[in-house]
């Protein structure tokens, strides 16, 4: 049986598809005054989990059978009569082989390809009915060679890829059955049947089977590729976190389904990938460790690399669960995770409230940051250098000051630094600072190149001159590119780097560093590009402004959908849409490669990653927007997205959301609502009043801000009400109108109440519909 680790252990352990996915899927404070259940039931049809942890097939796809198959729709249900594969050699006899060693005289193998819908993770479990072989004299027993009928099973997560080969196995010679005569049930398990004859890979993460009746030559004398099997059914033991509607005490819904789907998606991904550690599927890289066994962990996939290293996940390996040293000789030396593992610390407290554990971990907190990464600075620049020997996210062969490693160095600094603070270690929150003060200003005057008006991934002697996504996008959410430079490198990836599947990784100058860098695309990485999209169009949401370097001026709109404004949601509609149009649908893939947009490692790719599961958080950080300020959302923010956001290339105007965000307090609920009319034109309210309605209600002992946009005229913001009151509200230089409001029952107006109502209601028109609670 599945059981879970505490909340906080899994936070611990992840960073994008972090904190508003894993919190979806825990519940709640036991004494919070409100339940998912309350809450409209709509968003649970997006949800993708099955219902129980038994899973039948969908469907028998019919134009891949052949040979001699009766009944194979009875795999469906499991009732009626069985299924029967049936093979009789040309003379009757039993002693032939398989097909990969088989006479030309042999007839067709039976074989099936079952769907089951969608990606799926477990062990399959078959019951057979009873099976038996070709004797030499050509009736039935059991004696033919003393061989059983043989089964092979291939899995595969896309059709492109199903073969007689599974798209991941740990042996080419894996994936068979030798079926007994009498009914049984059979499990895949790691193992042999037979010493080290007709094996079986163990669990698997796949959508298709294929089943047919043969054996391969490596088995013999154990099975043949003659008689019959028959199967009374065939389900799946789901071993990942089961994620039911009722699981969720988060969840998310706004006006364009595609968008919402793809939350529900995201966290399905990582329900596939969350899972028990166990010694059997650690495959392939051998990361066997004791302190993992038997516990909740959150692997990079469940097809491969079903293993604790949070690499894929952007996470380190030194959490509370999975610090220790790995045994079995494992080593991956990855310069820039133990930076990851500073920020997931961060992210942790700030989402639990689970100071205890940073206390805990402090004294790792500061070797990383005061030994590890001082020695591996260059003391000429304050860059970080990359010492040779070490890879990073993506195995990228660039040694050196990589203008990523030190933006995400800078990201870490200040949020170490915070939680210094709040554990009164003032004196290294203050190094801290003035650290990441000099490497952000080294970033700046050695990466920033000018000509292109983006930051070079690196400025070495040989080096090629490259713009990364990765640098560029963490040095806007490190605050190390002020507004102007971080509006002018984004429009550089935007022109250098778009592609139809996605934003890619590098520029053409990636090319020098490896083949088809500049047509790859990773959700991983571009989902802080994204982030840093969404940041740029909240703090540009109203004023057009003027971005110039020393070659390049640029102008944008924030509100017209086009330039800066509007490329965010356009970003993630290219990335996730081109994934989930295409097999397997459902989850998301590791990579994807140009030229052509296709999986980027062939078979071998996996299609349910965990890291690129990034627009869950972006949806409900950006779209519902809803942040927390203080540790376990103590204080929190919530600012929706301006006008003019989710329009071009045919696309309607994002037009409402709603959604829940658990806190340790009980769940922050939160709606918003545009009216009818243009939203087009200078200013966030665009050219037509159109009305905006946030409804939040927050948990008792829990403070924050409420963030609308500026309605067009209303130059000091004070026609925004609150709970029906003007003139409380505060206008920012972003062009949002600031409330600040507790969480709560009782009161009104500005104080202490159940639900706050923030906004500008539409003239001269009738709100739309309740969409509340």
């Amino acid at each position: 049986m599945f059981t879970h680790s505490p909340r906080s252990a899994l936070l611990a352990a992840t960073y994008q598809l972090g904190f508003s996915l894993l919190l979806s899927l825990f519940p709640c404070a036991a004494d919070s005054q409100y339940t998912s259940s309350e809450a409209t039931s709509s968003w649970q049809r997006y949800v993708r989990a099955p219902p129980s942890r038994l899973v039948r097939p969908k469907a028998i796809l019919s134009q891949y059978t052949q040979g001699s198959v009766v009944n194979p729709e009875g795999l469906l249900t499991g009732t009626g009569p069985p299924t029967l594969l049936l093979r009789m050699s040309s003379d009757g006899g039993g002693n032939a082989s398989s097909s990969s060693s088989s006479s030309s005289t042999a007839t067709i193998a039976p074989t099936l390809v079952i769907d089951f819908g969608q990606n799926v993770v477990g062990q399959p479990v078959i019951e057979f009915a009873g099976a038996a072989n070709t004797s030499s004299t050509g009736g039935w027993g059991g004696s033919g060679g003393g061989r059983f009928p043989g089964l092979q099973l291939a899995f595969s997560e896309s059709l492109e890829f199903l073969s007689n080969r599974s798209d991941f196995t740990r042996s080419d010679n894996a994936g068979g059955i030798a079926v007994k005569s009498q009914p049984y049930t059979w499990i895949d398990q790691w193992s042999c049947e037979f010493d080290d004859k007709v094996c079986s890979d163990g669990l698997h993460g796949f959508r298709y089977l294929k089943i047919t009746l043969d054996a391969l030559s490596e088995d013999s004398p154990y099975t043949s590729a003659y008689g019959y099997v028959s199967i009374s059914s065939i389900r799946l033991q789901w071993s990942g976190y089961l994620g039911t509607p009722e699981t969720y005490s988060g969840w998310f819904e706004c006006s364009d389904e595609d968008l919402t789907q793809w939350w529900y998606d995201g966290s399905y991904t990582t329900e596939m990938c969350t899972d028990v550690f166990r010694a059997n599927d650690t495959e392939p890289r051998q990361a066997y460790s004791d302190s993992l066994m038997d516990k909740v962990v959150i692997h990079d996939g469940p097809k491969r690399d079903r293993d604790p290293y949070m690499g894929d996940l952007a996470v380190s390996a030194l959490t509370m669960k999975l610090m220790t040293p790995l045994s079995n000789n494992y080593g991956l030396g990855l310069f820039d995770y133990p930076l990851w593992w500073v920020s997931c610390s961060w992210d942790l407290v700030m989402y639990t409230g689970n100071l205890s554990y940073i206390q805990a971990y402090y004294p790792t907190l500061l070797s990383v940051l005061d030994n590890y990464y001082v020695q591996n600075t260059d003391n000429s620049t304050s860059l970080l250098l990359r010492p040779p020997g070490y890879g990073d996210y993506a195995f990228i062969p660039r040694d050196g000051s990589a203008a990523y490693y030190s933006a995400l160095y800078v990201l870490a600094l200040k949020r170490a630094a915070d939680l210094a603070d709040r554990l009164g270690e003032f004196r290294d929150a203050a190094r801290w600072r003035d650290r990441a003060s000099r490497a952000s200003r080294a970033v700046l005057d050695v990466l920033w190149d000018d000509g292109a008006g983006a930051f070079l991934d690196r400025r070495c002697e040989g080096c090629a001159a490259a713009h990364a996504q990765d640098g560029n996008s963490l040095a806007i959410l490190a605050g190390i590119a002020g507004p102007a430079r971080a509006a002018s490198a984004l429009a550089y990836l935007a022109n250098a780097t778009a592609r139809p599947w996605g934003n890619a990784f590098y520029d053409g100058g990636g090319e020098a560093l490896g083949p088809g860098f500049s047509d790859r695309v990773y959700a991983f990485i571009s989902y802080f590009e994204t982030a840093a999209r969404f940041e740029q169009e909240q703090q540009t949401a109203n004023v057009p402004t003027t971005m110039a370097n020393t070659t390049t001026t640029t102008t944008t709109t924030g509100s017209t959908g086009t330039g800066i404004g509007g490329t965010a949601i356009d970003q993630l509609r290219r990335t996730y849409g081109w994934m989930s149009r295409r097999d397997p649908g459902a989850t998301f893939w590791e990579g994807v490669g140009g030229p052509d947009g296709a999986k980027y490692q062939g078979a071998f790719t996996s299609l349910a990653h965990g890291w690129s599961t990034g627009v869950t958080p972006l949806l409900t950080t950006y779209v519902l927007g809803v942040k927390p300020l203080g540790p376990g959302f103590a204080v929190w923010a919530v600012k929706p997205p301006p006008p003019g956001r989710g329009r071009g290339n045919g696309e309607e105007e994002l037009r409402w959301a709603r959604g829940e965000v658990p806190t340790p307090q009980g769940p922050l609920r939160v709606s918003w609502e545009r009216g009818s009319g243009s939203s087009s034109g200078n200013g966030a309210g665009g050219a037509e009043a159109v009305g905006m309605e946030i409804r939040v209600r927050a948990p008792p002992g829990t403070s924050g801000t409420v963030s609308v946009p500026a309605a067009p005229g209303d130059a000091e913001g004070k026609g925004a009400l609150l709970n029906g009151v003007a003139g409380v509200g505060v206008l920012g230089a972003d062009g949002y109108v600031v409330f600040e409001v507790q969480g709560g029952g009782g009161g009104g107006g500005g104080g202490e109440q159940e639900e706050h109502v923030v906004g500008y209601p539409p003239r001269g028109e009738k709100r739309e519909a309740e969409r509340g609670w």
